[in-house]
Parts: C-alpha cells; structure tokens; sequence
C-alpha cells in the first residue's frame, strides 16, 4: 500500500487540506496519513464538519480510518473499493452542507452515485449551497461533469436542520476548460432567501443587489426571492454574473442588526470586484476547481490567487505529481495551467 504523508499545517493551513486530500486518497487509491491538522487555528483538530467529509469518504470507498473523531490532530484514511452509493450525511448542528460537498463531489466524480445531506446550508466561513448549485456546477459541466444539488429546507447557525439531496453522474468524459477572461456578460441572475423572516427581508436584499448590479453594467438583471421556514432564522443572497465562458459570484448572508439593503449590496459589490478583474473565475472558484482541473487539464484566469488556491495545489501534488503552473502573486490577478493531466 503506497501511503502519501500530508503536512496539515501546511501554507492555509485550514479543513481543506483534509477535504481535498481524503478525496484524492478515494480517486487515487493512496492511503493518507495526515498530522498537525489545522495546527495553527484556535481549535486545533477535526471539527465536526471535516470529520464528517471524512465519514462520507469512509462510507464511498469502504476505507478503514484511525482517528476520524472530532479534536483529531492526526488522521489515517486506507481507501478500500470505491463505488456508487447512496450516501447520507447527518450533521445535526449548522455545519456547513457544502464543505462537506467539497470532499464529496471530486471523488464521487469518479463513482457517480448521490446525496443526502443535513446541516447548515447558509453558514459563515463556506459557499452558500446556491454557489455551489449556480456558479460551481455550471463549471463541472463544461468540463464534462454533469451533477444536481436540490436544496429541500434551509439551514442557518446555530441549528442547522438544512436539507441538500443530489447526484453526480460518473465523469465519463473529461474536457479541458481554458476560460481566462470574459469579454461579455449575457446576464446577472441570483437567489435572495429569508428563512423565518417576514418576505420583505429577501425582497430588500434582492433589490439593493438588482439596483447595484444595474448602475454598474448594462446586461439584465433578474434575482429570484424565496421565503421559507427553517429551524433558525436567517437570510442571505447569492448573485451571478454569466459571462461568455463562465460564471462568477459573490454572495452575503444577512445577521441580526444587519439592513437587508447592506446584506445585497454587500453580495453585487463582491460580484462587481471580481468582474473589474475580467478575468473568468471569481476568487472563490479557483480553489474549488483545482482537483478537478488536474483530471481534466486547461487553463483558467482567477480574479485573486488565495491561499486557499495555493494549499489545494500544493496537496493534489502530493498525490499526483508536478501538476500545475500557477502565475501570479498572492491576492493578485493570475492564471492557473495544468502542465500534465492525471490519469487514474
């Protein structure tokens, strides 16, 4: 059994070097050892949202795992058979659905099967799950990757009780995705929500967004409301843009003393930043994209190299090799390039 050791504490330092690395371990077939998990943060270890990425691996690939338990500083993960399963995940606090996705989605790329997920849907600290539905998705697709998210109820912190079901289809055919910058936006679009809030909650958030978006560019704007009842209350809004090649994001989620108004603008100015950038992939995408671009090769242009972008690369090298070739500085403009695609 050929194992890879992964430094936890390495550059972010963060719960997504165990996402991506569990996941990679699932595709690859390389058992993992991982230490100094999220070493440098407040509370060190495996909080209850990685550990139960981690389950959801266990249960896709029959894998045999030492320490999957919260406040872990160390994990084993062996990968058995992986396969398509129906895989439930039952976070019974806010913890955050699409994180958990996050690990999931990469490596059930390469079984196909489906989902059912509770937890928080809109929680700080993650992408909305109308992020990973409108903007992550969208993406997967062009480069062959067809998948579903079905957001059933919503989930806001402190109590979670969200709902996420969906599937993804084996990746049969893999396309490169070379999306660099965009040259014209066809339309702005967006999901405005308020879970246990009077209506006008959503409808001011949806119409700062609208009226911003609108004073900054020409294309037509149009952000869908949506009110719900939900275990806690709470609101938040995800727009988009969608450009000739992709498209990008920005979101904000809504807080107690917070105007709904400040809510939506806050969401259209994110959007707007990214946009000034024209390159085709928001800051936030980057990141999501890069296990996947090392199976599917291309190149794209990101609005901000993260930290986040930099770690993710640094782990999918771990397992497959020199990879990729990423231009550009730290909270600058730059372009992400796979040098070799991976082959499994």
């Amino acid at each position: 059994m050929e194992w890879v050791e992964i430094d936890g504490s390495y550059g972010e330092g963060g719960g997504q070097i165990v996402r991506t690395a569990v996941a990679l371990s699932v595709i690859t077939g390389k058992a993992v050892r991982i230490t100094k998990i999220r070493a440098g943060r407040p509370n060190q270890g495996l909080r209850p949202q990685h550990l139960h990425a981690v389950l959801a691996l266990k249960e896709l690939s029959g894998a045999r795992v030492k320490g999957a338990e919260v406040g872990s500083a160390e994990l084993e993960f062996i990968p058995g058979e992986a396969r398509a399963r129906q895989i439930r995940v039952p976070i019974k606090t806010a913890g955050s659905i699409t994180l958990v996705l996050q690990a999931l989605l990469p490596a059930m790329a390469f079984t196909g099967g489906s989902f059912e997920i509770t937890g928080g849907t809109d929680v700080p600290w993650s992408p909305p799950v109308d992020y990973l539905r409108h903007v992550t998705l969208f993406a997967l697709a062009k480069m062959g990757l067809n998948g579903e998210i079905e957001v059933k109820r919503r989930g806001h912190y402190p109590r979670g009780g969200g709902l996420v079901v969906g599937s993804v289809e084996p990746w049969e055919k893999k396309k490169p995705l070379v999306a660099l910058k965009w040259a014209k936006i066809e339309r702005f679009a967006g999901v405005s929500h308020a879970t246990n809030l009077p209506a006008h909650v959503a409808e001011r958030q949806a119409r700062a967004a609208e009226e911003r978006l609108r004073r900054a560019y020409s294309a037509p704007v149009r952000i869908e409301r949506e009110v719900s009842p939900s275990l806690s209350p709470g609101s938040g809004i995800v727009v988009w843009a969608e450009t000739d090649g992709l498209r990008l994001g920005g979101d904000a989620l809504g807080k107690r003393g917070k105007p709904a108004e400040k809510v939506g603008r806050e969401a259209a100015d994110k959007l707007i930043t990214s946009l000034e950038s024209r390159a085709a992939v928001d800051r936030f995408l980057g990141d999501q994209l890069i296990p996947f671009l090392a199976f599917a090769g291309g190149e794209v242009g990101v609005a901000e190299i993260t930290n986040h972008l930099i770690t993710n690369v640094w782990v999918v090298e771990r397992f497959l090799g020199k990879t990729f070739e990423v231009e550009g500085a730290v909270g600058k403009r730059g372009v992400v390039r796979v040098l070799k695609r991976a082959e499994v």
